[in-house]
């Protein structure tokens, strides 16, 4: 009898430490596990991860996934008298209808969603293509306004979003020619189109995005479990401190160089030179904004440029969202900063206890960004998304 039940138990732990990799087909090939191939040893970072804003910077369109009222009085975004656009609930989908008079005019489904953290953007698919929908639902409104590139007076459905936005914002989403004519001698003449192939998207920035292929490590680490010493997978703290930054780089360092290489190929560890040159206006810090170029910014900072250590994960864990209290991150200015001595009209803004537990609210502060700008319902005053630089400095106050 104690036999058996050794023997059931055995069986259970073996099938629970099956390679759960084997049954997984990752578009991006054959030696990509899948970011669920990492619970089973990682389960952990993986919770942790999977609650992220990195992981969440693409979804599916679910409800749970959606930010915004679809329910109440608060689903509407107004035009002008004759015109709105509503947030509807249709059965199990979302959907952005357009009014005219009250008359229906035109309606597309939410398909996937767009960030989580500050502003939620979403798209619907259309003829291999994937299109923005008009209105966006911003955090420090509460409510919903135009999304980026949408006027506030003339609504309709038709930005295009590129691949160039699944970069930073997805682990993966390949390309393809479609031809948009079945004449022979078209084809010849190119008469084709790119799109996106939506079968290939890998939503969210996932754990292979960041450390690398994981086929072989999960296999290996299965087959071993006593290693101590992580196999076949590049480590964040084997790599310099110039490989730590430029992992961070790739997305984080602005949209305004020239292009080398598709982001998604860039593997940990990897010179990000190879994937971008910098373009003379990428040189220029005036048009650096907060939206994009952390990277741009920081490297700006007294803090960073006498710092022989200090990388983008001094500050932040890439597995969950920065914390809002601001006194987390005085902590670490104090590390280095303990000897600081505020001057007396800084004294008279506020007292030194307090003066240590906000560093960031006086040299990070809070900057609208200039590439981003929306549109409140039924106004034509446009509003700047706001962001916290990471140009580490000392600011002008207006406080007396």
């Amino acid at each position: 009898m104690k036999k058996t039940v050794l023997l059931l138990l055995l069986a259970v732990f073996l099938t629970n430490c099956t390679n759960k990799s084997d049954e997984y087909i990752d578009p991006r090939g054959t030696d990509y596990a899948g970011s669920e191939s990492c619970i089973q040893c990682h389960k952990a970072e993986y919770d942790m991860a999977s609650k992220s804003s990195h992981f969440k910077a693409t979804a599916p369109a679910t409800l749970e996934n959606i930010l915004g009222d679809f329910d109440s009085g608060n689903h509407t975004f107004i035009y002008d008298k004759d015109t709105k656009m509503v947030m509807e609930k249709r059965g199990d989908s979302l959907y952005q209808v357009l009014y005219k008079k009250e008359k229906e005019v035109e309606s597309h489904s939410y398909d996937l969603v767009f960030g989580i953290k500050h502003a939620q953007t979403s798209a619907y698919w259309k003829n291999y293509h994937t299109y923005e929908l008009p209105i966006s639902y911003y955090k420090s409104l509460h409510n919903w306004a135009t999304s980026p590139g949408y006027p506030a007076d003339k609504p309709n459905f038709t930005r295009e979003i590129p691949k160039e936005c699944y970069g930073c914002h997805s682990s993966n989403i390949s390309s393809q020619f479609v031809t948009t004519s079945s004449d022979k001698i078209n084809m010849m003449r190119m008469d084709a189109e790119i799109f996106v192939d939506k079968r290939t998207l890998v939503y969210g920035i996932d754990c292979e995005r960041c450390h690398g292929p994981s086929k072989e490590h999960v296999t290996k680490h299965l087959k071993f479990p006593d290693l101590k010493k992580a196999q076949n997978i590049i480590s964040i703290k084997g790599l310099t401190r110039q490989q730590r930054l430029d992992e961070c780089a790739i997305c984080h360092s602005g949209n305004d160089q020239m292009k080398m290489k598709s982001r998604f190929l860039y593997k940990p560890g990897e010179n990000l030179n190879d994937y971008f040159r910098a373009t003379h206006s990428s040189s220029d810090s005036l048009h650096f904004d907060v939206h994009g170029n952390q990277m741009g910014l920081l490297a700006q900072s007294k803090c960073f440029q006498k710092s022989e250590t200090m990388d983008c994960m001094t500050c932040h864990n890439p597995h969950q969202n920065s914390p809002s209290n601001l006194a987390y991150y005085s902590k670490i200015c104090m590390s280095c900063h303990q000897d600081l001595k505020h001057n007396a009209t800084t004294l008279k803004t506020m007292s030194a206890s307090l003066l240590a537990n906000n560093c960031v609210e006086c040299h990070m502060p809070k900057k609208q960004s200039n590439a981003i700008s929306f549109y409140p319902s039924n106004s034509k005053q446009p509003s700047n998304y706001i962001l916290r630089t990471h140009k580490i400095g000392i600011y002008p106050t207006n406080k007396k």
